[in-house]
């Protein structure tokens, strides 16, 4: 299945939100990703999400009055990529009807679908999707961010690295006095409600297609699985730091917050006043 998506004005200035300019020393022009191809994962069940995921796939889930998956491809299009690939697999049919229905006025993207007849897993759907030659950005369907694509690309581009991982800063509140004691039970410590912080993946990754030779098809993998062997066998997996902000939909409390923020603030995800 193929959709484009016809564009009333060429040339617009993209709204790059996200790292500082100043770690990007080259700014990236639109046209500079459209050859970029995109994989949007999008055949998951969205099972933490229930009950609003027992009739919806999770990429038609509304954030506002658009279903996030409107929101990635207009964030996509903002960059400048063009051509984008949905794999799909639980309701996909509801996903090729609303594709096929929809009709925004100011992009343009060529976009096709690949259907799972049984889950591979997050990095084994890929073997199934054509075209993924040199570098290629993937996504999961449930990510809320104003990441700025087009420079991961080029940081992934600069790095050598066969694969980055888009990197996002995770507070970790513990809201309880947390207790350290000795083999004995003596009481060496008391912290109370700490704070930890971890760099966690956002579910947004750049690809060299020499990784593809480590995914069989229609055999299960899940990106965790990947990166594990290619660290494994000594191959360069980047991450990609950034002060982006970033939410993962698929978690009730994320989804909760989105729902708040882009009611408020839609411009903070380059949708508010300028749509595309």
């Amino acid at each position: 299945m193929s959709v484009k998506l016809k564009e009333r004005a060429a040339g617009k200035t993209v709204n790059t939100s996200g790292p500082s300019s100043k770690a990007n020393k080259e700014t990236i022009r639109p046209c500079a990703m459209r050859d970029i191809p995109v994989v949007i994962l999008a055949g998951g069940k969205g099972t933490r999400l229930r009950p609003f995921t027992a009739c919806l796939p999770k990429p038609l889930v509304p954030i506002g009055d658009k279903p996030i998956l409107e929101v990635v491809l207009r964030q996509l299009a903002n960059h400048g990529f063009k051509n984008v690939t949905l794999s799909l697999g639980h309701m996909s049919e509801l996903i090729q009807a609303y594709l096929g229905t929809t009709s925004w006025s100011d992009i343009i993207l060529d976009i096709s679908t690949v259907d799972e007849e049984a889950p591979s897993g997050t990095a084994g759907s890929l073997a199934r999707v054509p075209g993924l030659d040199g570098t290629f950005l993937v996504m999961n369907g449930d990510v809320l961010t104003n990441l700025d694509y087009a420079a991961l690309v080029q940081s992934h581009q600069a790095s050598g690295a066969l694969l980055t991982i888009a990197a996002h800063n995770k507070e970790l509140r513990i809201d309880l006095g947390v207790l350290e004691a000795d083999a004995t039970g003596r009481l060496t410590g008391y912290i109370e409600k700490p704070v930890q912080n971890y760099k966690v993946s956002m579910g947004v990754y750049v690809y060299n297609s020499k990784v593809l030779k480590f995914i069989e098809k229609d055999k299960y993998l899940d990106f965790p699985t990947l990166v594990q062997e290619m660290i494994g066998r000594g191959e360069h997996v980047n991450i990609y730091k950034n002060d982006a902000y970033w939410l993962d939909i698929g978690r009730p409390e994320d989804y909760a917050q989105a729902q708040d923020i882009f009611e408020r603030e839609p411009e903070i995800f380059g949708i508010g006043e300028r749509v595309i």
